[in-house]
């Protein structure tokens, strides 16, 4: 019995030093160097010819099942949609004054009703916070295509997925995504009791490169990063496009940043308690998040010294579901100072990067993730930029967001993220309201005795 006992102690040792070992080898080095051993670009490799498979699978088995719930399900669900209804790109001042020559008229009002209508049926700023829909199923039963039913293959394939990704993947994720927060907490805390000087700062920022490249390799991350020399420098400001809390993640494993943010509790809050030991972040409470002349003046400082990390912002405020870029704060675009763009744009047929945070929570977001095939996208770094003589915030913060969308392949929304959680301000109503009026006046309609 002792001799069986010890037996298989030896071999647990064994097993527990190889994979130690292979996952020094394979993960943890190659992550305190920032290299790339292939792995997961093989890895994604099989999996884009797993879904090719998977799509020929469904084409077949739609036309052996010609049944007309069959069909419809698959108009509907694996083909996008170009939604409810089909909007005319017309402004208001082309559709108004090309059809009743800017004057005053009834008909006008119908104008409104039909924009109203569409917008109670399909409006432009709701869609934007569900996610994305897809070309082809991806083997995930909580996307907007589930045909796991269409063939015994299918089947098979699908069940041996939920396999690898549930007891494989996940448990494998979750014990690095552990081991790099406590190296993260260790490290800074060691780096921490250092003197301020050169040495601090390059440890402190090799620590937390090496912690988010864990971090990326947490979701089996894979991230194309696309015209390096234009990456942020020091006592400039970066902003992003926002679609997941794993942004941070994504251009942090590529370069140091000083965060602007609202300072948390928990394990968010344990977290950036130890990036605050060794890198100079821009935190605020609630009460404080509120004053924006508070948070301009901070930020105004942060890049008034060169020496310091450029500071990452995302100015929506929240997060958009990877298919359009909407309206930019302009406080980022008033403390001056150079901008670095940054287009972030996710493959979602690896898994939907997106967090709907009034639909989920953290932790079910992050479960969602963690079980989701990959994490796949391409970072683009744009060519500074600065505000123009005579261009005030609002111009400047739409113009880079113009640029953003475009390297992206995203739609530029004029809506404000907090559309998410807070009713239309009264200034957009009157905003419309003004824009009629303007109408009118120009066309002469108000002069001639109407009513604006």
């Amino acid at each position: 019995m002792e001799e069986n006992r010890e037996g298989r102690g030896l071999a647990e040792a064994k097993i527990l030093s190889v994979w130690m070992i292979l996952f020094v080898v394979l993960v943890l080095l190659p992550s305190m160097f920032r290299v790339s051993l292939g792995i997961s670009h093989f890895y994604v490799k099989i999996v884009i010819k797993i879904f090719e498979w998977a799509t020929l699978q469904i084409e077949e088995g739609v036309k052996k099942q010609k049944a007309l719930a069959l069909e419809s399900l698959i108009s509907t669900d694996l083909f996008p949609h170009a939604g409810i209804i089909q909007r005319e790109e017309t402004s208001m001042e082309e559709e108004i004054a090309g059809q009743h020559q800017g004057r005053f008229n009834l008909g006008d009002v119908m104008y409104f009703s039909k924009k109203g209508c569409e917008a109670v049926a399909e409006d432009e700023v709701t869609q934007r916070f569900s996610s994305e829909e897809l070309v082809s199923w991806n083997l995930l039963s909580r996307t907007n295509a589930n045909f796991h039913h269409v063939s015994w293959q299918l089947t098979v394939v699908w069940v041996i997925g939920i396999l690898i990704r549930y007891c494989l993947l996940m448990p494998f994720r979750v014990c690095l995504a552990v081991f790099s927060i406590l190296l993260l907490v260790l490290a800074t805390t060691v780096v921490g009791q250092f003197p301020n000087g050169r040495v601090k700062c390059w440890l402190g920022n090799q620590v937390q490169m090496i912690c988010a490249t864990l971090g990326v390799r947490c979701v089996s991350g894979l991230v194309h990063f696309h015209n390096r020399e234009n990456r942020p420098r020091e006592g400039g400001i970066c902003v992003a496009n926002h679609t997941s809390p794993l942004d941070v993640l994504i251009l942090a494993s590529d370069g140091c940043y000083s965060l602007v943010g609202q300072a948390h509790g928990g394990l968010m809050g344990l977290i950036q308690k130890s990036c605050m030991q060794t890198t100079q972040h821009v935190l605020f409470d609630r009460s404080e998040m509120e004053d924006r002349h508070l948070v301009k003046k901070k930020i105004r400082e942060h890049i008034a010294d060169k020496a310091k990390l450029p500071i990452l912002i995302f100015p929506e405020g929240t997060c958009i579901n990877n298919t359009s870029v909407m309206m930019f704060k302009k406080g980022s675009f008033e403390v001056g100072g150079t901008i670095h763009p940054v287009a972030i744009k996710y493959d979602p047929r690896f898994g939907d990067a997106f967090w709907n945070s009034t639909k989920y929570s953290m932790m079910t977001y992050v479960f969602n993730v963690m079980t989701s095939w990959a994490i796949v996208c391409n970072v683009w770094y744009l060519p500074p930029m600065v505000k123009e003589e005579e261009e005030d915030a609002v111009h400047f913060a739409n113009r880079v967001k113009a640029v953003i969308a475009a390297r992206g392949g995203m739609s530029v929304l004029p809506w404000d993220g907090g559309l998410k959680r807070k009713k239309v301000k009264e200034s957009f109503k009157e905003e419309q309201q003004k824009k009629y009026c303007q109408i009118l006046i120009e066309n002469g309609s108000v002069g001639n005795g109407s009513v604006c």
